[in-house]
C-alpha cells in the first residue's frame, strides 16, 4: 500500500485501469476501462495531454473537459452533479480542489477529492474506488459551511457520473411488472437524455436494475460493455446522455444516484448528506464479464458465503388456513424428502385471515395458534430442520391495532390518506416510536423460537409517502435509511439470524439492501417460462444462491399454466432452491422425484454459489444455454431449456462458454429430474451416448467449435454435467 500526492493518480485491478487527471480544480477521468498496464510519469501526462479537445466556432473559448462533478461552471449543459439553492440563492456551484488523497493498493485502491464551495456555502468529498473485483465505486458527501442564521441548502440533486467512449452506442436496461421482473430493453445512445427516474420508494418490480452501454451487438460473451448500478433501495436516477458537443473528450455520460424530493434534503449549518454507493463495471468480455466482477464483489462481502438450505415455503400450500394439522403433515412430507428449512407465511398473527386486517399487530393469533407457534416450530426443529417466518413489517392495515392506536404513524398527508394498496398503507418506520417497536415486536419472536430465517415483504409503492409527525415533509429517504437501521440492529441483536428480502417478489433487489440481508426472493412466479428468463438476467446482478426459487404445483399460481415437473425442478436447480407448493397431496412418485432432485441440488450447490456463471449467446430467444463452470474449471453443469418453439428445427453447434479449450471432459446427462420430452425425434449422437452413460468430448469440440444440440419441445429442459479428464 502507498499514500501519495500524485495528480495524475493511476488504479488497477483484475483487468481494468481507472485513470484521473487532478491537476486542476476540475478532475476528470482520463481513462476507464481496459487495464493499460504500469505507466510511467512520462506516459501518464501523455494521457493527459491528449485528452484535450478541439475549440469549435460558437463555442467555450477553453476546450472542454468533463469533470467528476460536472456543471455549467466547466461549460456542462447536461445533467449536472451538483444542484441545489440556498432560499432561492446560490444555485451556481463552483466547486474548488482543496485537496487529492490517493491510496494505491495492490489491487484497486482509492482517491478521495475534497472541495470547497464557497458560492454554495458546502464543504465536498468525493470518494472513487477500484475495487479487487475491476468495480469503480463513487459517493459523494456534502457538508452546509453556511452560518447558523443562514438558509438551509436544499439539495435537488447530486449524481455520480463516469464518462462513455464514443464506440458505446447501445443501451440495455430492464423493466418489468410483476411477475415478470427484470425485462431486458434496448435501445440506441441517442443525442439528449435516456433517463430512468425511479418513484416508487423502492426499485420495484420495473426497476431499471443495471444500466449498461456497450459496443454494437454486445450480449453475454462478447462485446465491450460499460455498466452502472445503485446501491439504494429507495428512490432512483439512472442515465445516459449524449450532447452534439460531446463530453470532453468523451462522447456520453453513464450516471445516477438517488433522486431527491423537493424539501427532502435540506442542510443546515452543520449538517451532512452522503450519496448511495453508484458502482460501474467496464467488461470487454460481454454481459457475464460484468456479472463476474459484481458476483465477485456481492461472494467476497457476504456474512456466510456459499450454498443456501434447501426450503419449504408453506405460501402456495395453505395460504391463510393455518391448521396445524395439516401444517405438521406439510413438515414430516418435507422432511423426508430432504428439506433443511420450513418457512411459515403470512397468516400467523392477529387478525389476519386476509390480506384485508391484521398488519401492524406482530403478535401471534390466538385464537388460530392456541398454544402459540411452539408445536409447529417444535415439530421443524425435531427433523433437524430450520425454521422461518413471514413478516411484512414496513407496511400496515387500517383495520388492526397498532393503526387504531398510533394513526400517525401512518406514512402520508395529513389531509387524508390516498389509495390503498392491496389494503394497505405505508407505516412510518423513521417514527422513532414506530421503530423500536417493530424491533421489540419482531426481537422478542426470534428470541422466543429461535428464528433462523425472516422472509421480509414490502407489498406495495410509496405514494404521497409523507411524514405526518414531521410536518409533511418527503419520507423516503428517512423511510430507507430507518430501513437499513432496522435490518442492522437486527443482525446486531442475532448474528446468526438470516433474512430474505422480498417486495411482492422482486420489487427491492439492489445491492443497498444486500448488504443487509441473505438472499432475495427473486419473483412471486414460480411458472418456469417465467422463471428462466427472470433468473437469467436477475442474476447479471445477484450470483445464482442468492435468487430464491421455488418448485411449484404443475399449474402456476401466477399464470395458471401447466409444466412438467422435470422443467420446474430443472429452473429452480440453478438458484438458491426451495418448494412452493403443498406436498401432502403429491404422488409417491412425485416425492419421489423431489427427493431425487433435492439430493442432486445437495450435490451441485457449491458448485452453483462458488462458480463462474455463463450464458451462451443465442440467435434464437426461445431457447437458452446457461451454466455454472468450477473456478478450478474441473466441472461444469449446464441447463439447455427451450421456452416455445422456434422456426429452426435443428440448433446447430452450439458453443459452452467457459470451459478450457485445451482439456477435455467426460459429458453425461442428469436424468434424476426426468427425462426431457424431444421434439419428433431423437437426439444427436453424442448426446444419445452422453445419456447411457458419458462420452468424452474434447474442450475444442465442446468451447469452440460448439456441439448440436438436442430439439427439445417446448417448456423442457437437459441437465448437462461435465468434468475434465485429469490426464
Amino acid at each position: 500500500m502507498s499514500s501519495a500526492p500524485h495528480r495524475i493518480p493511476h488504479l488497477r485491478a483484475a483487468g481494468v485501469s481507472l485513470v484521473l487527471d487532478a491537476t486542476g480544480d476540475a478532475p476528470s477521468v482520463l481513462h476507464w476501462g481496459g487495464d493499460l498496464g504500469p505507466l510511467s510519469d512520462a506516459e501518464l501526462e501523455a494521457l493527459r495531454l491528449t485528452s484535450g479537445t478541439a475549440r469549435l466556432h460558437n463555442a467555450p473559448d477553453v476546450a472542454r473537459r468533463f469533470p467528476l462533478l460536472p456543471g455549467e461552471r466547466h461549460d456542462w449543459s447536461g445533467v449536472p452533479g451538483l444542484s441545489g439553492h440556498r432560499a432561492g440563492g446560490a444555485t451556481t456551484p463552483r466547486p474548488v480542489l482543496r485537496e487529492v488523497l490517493v491510496d494505491v493498493q495492490d489491487a484497486g485502491g482509492s482517491i478521495e477529492l475534497r472541495f470547497d464551495d464557497a458560492v454554495s456555502g458546502l464543504a465536498i468529498g468525493q470518494r472513487v474506488t477500484l475495487e479487487p473485483s475491476g468495480l469503480v465505486g463513487v459517493s459523494v458527501t456534502i457538508g452546509s459551511t453556511a452560518s447558523a442564521g443562514d438558509a438551509p441548502y436544499d439539495l435537488a440533486g447530486l449524481v455520480a457520473q463516469l464518462p462513455l467512449p464514443a464506440r458505446a452506442t447501445e443501451i440495455l436496461d430492464f423493466t418489468g411488472k410483476w411477475s415478470r421482473e427484470r425485462e431486458p430493453q434496448r435501445t440506441p445512445v441517442r443525442d439528449g437524455l435516456h433517463a430512468r427516474e425511479v418513484r416508487r420508494g423502492k426499485p420495484g418490480v420495473d426497476s431499471p436494475y443495471l444500466m449498461a452501454v456497450g459496443t454494437p451487438g454486445f450480449d453475454a460473451g462478447h462485446g465491450e460493455v460499460w455498466a452502472m448500478h445503485v446501491a439504494w433501495s429507495g428512490d432512483q436516477r439512472w442515465f445516459v446522455e449524449r450532447l452534439p458537443e460531446g463530453a470532453g473528450a468523451a462522447s456520453a455520460v453513464l450516471g445516477g444516484g438517488e433522486l431527491v424530493r423537493p424539501g427532502e434534503i435540506r442542510l443546515a449549518a452543520g449538517e451532512t448528506y452522503s450519496t448511495p454507493l453508484v458502482l460501474f463495471a467496464w467488461s470487454g468480455e460481454g454481459l457475464d464479464g460484468v456479472a463476474d466482477r459484481f458476483h465477485d464483489r456481492v461472494r467476497s462481502d457476504r456474512r456466510r458465503p456459499g450454498a443456501q438450505p434447501l426450503v419449504l415455503n408453506t405460501w402456495e400450500a395453505v395460504y391463510f388456513d393455518h391448521e396445524l394439522p395439516r401444517l405438521i403433515d406439510l413438515v414430516d412430507r418435507a422432511a423426508s424428502i430432504g428439506v433443511e428449512r420450513i418457512v411459515l407465511d403470512d397468516g400467523w398473527f392477529r387478525g389476519r385471515r386476509d390480506d384485508r386486517a391484521g398488519l401492524g399487530d406482530w403478535q401471534i393469533d390466538e385464537g388460530v395458534w392456541p398454544d402459540g407457534l411452539g408445536p409447529f416450530a417444535e415439530r421443524v426443529r425435531s427433523h433437524g430442520m430450520q425454521f422461518g417466518l413471514w413478516f411484512e413489517p414496513e407496511m400496515i392495515n387500517l383495520d388492526s391495532e397498532l393503526a387504531r392506536a398510533h394513526p400517525d404513524w401512518v406514512l402520508g398527508p395529513e389531509a387524508g390518506l390516498g389509495t390503498s394498496s392491496r389494503h394497505q398503507y405505508v407505516l412510518d418506520i423513521a417514527h422513532p416510536e414506530a421503530f423500536a417497536y417493530l424491533l421489540d415486536a419482531i426481537s422478542e419472536l426470534v428470541e422466543a423460537y429461535s428464528i433462523d430465517f425472516l422472509k421480509w415483504d414490502h407489498n406495495r409503492d410509496l405514494m404521497e409517502a409523507t411524514r405526518q409527525t414531521a410536518g409533511g415533509a418527503p419520507g423516503v429517504h428517512a423511510q430507507t435509511l430507518a430501513l437499513y437501521a432496522l435490518l442492522d440492529a437486527l443482525r446486531s441483536r442475532f448474528p446468526a439470524l438470516e433474512i430474505e428480502s422480498c417486495a411482492s417478489g422482486g420489487g427491492r433487489v439492489d445491492l443497498g439492501v444486500l448488504a443487509r440481508t441473505d438472499r432475495v426472493w427473486t419473483s412471486d412466479c414460480n411458472d418456469p417460462i417465467e422463471r428462466q428468463r427472470i433468473q437469467r438476467w436477475s442474476e447479471l446482478l445477484l450470483p445464482p444462491e442468492l435468487l430464491g426459487s421455488h418448485v411449484g404445483a404443475e399449474r402456476s399460481h401466477t399464470t395458471h399454466r401447466s409444466a412438467d415437473l422435470s422443467f420446474r425442478l430443472a429452473t429452480a436447480l440453478f438458484a438458491s432452491a426451495g418448494i412452493e407448493w403443498d406436498i401432502t397431496r403429491c404422488t409417491d412418485e412425485e416425492l419421489e422425484a423431489l427427493r431425487r432432485w433435492g439430493g442432486l441440488y445437495k450435490e451441485i450447490r457449491e458448485l452453483v454459489a462458488t462458480g463462474r456463471r455463463v450464458h451462451a449467446d443465442l440467435p434464437d430467444d426461445q431457447t437458452l444455454l446457461h451454466g455454472s463452470v468450477a473456478a478450478d474449471g474441473s466441472r461444469a453443469l449446464y441447463a439447455w431449456a427451450r421456452l416455445g418453439t422456434s422456426a429452426a428445427g435443428q440448433s446447430g453447434r452450439v458453443r459452452m462458454p467457459g470451459l478450457d479449450a485445451s482439456a477435455s471432459y467426460r459429458v453425461t446427462v442428469r436424468d434424476e429430474l426426468g427425462a426431457a420430452a424431444l421434439h419428433q425425434g431423437e437426439g444427436p449422437e453424442w448426446f444419445d451416448a452422453a445419456r447411457a452413460g458419458g462420452v468424452e468430448l474434447p474442450g475444442t469440440v465442446l468451447a469452440v467449435a460448439g456441439v448440436p444440440l438436442p430439439t427439445l419441445d417446448p417448456a423442457q429442459a437437459v441437465v448437462l454435467d461435465l468434468r475434465r479428464i485429469e490426464r
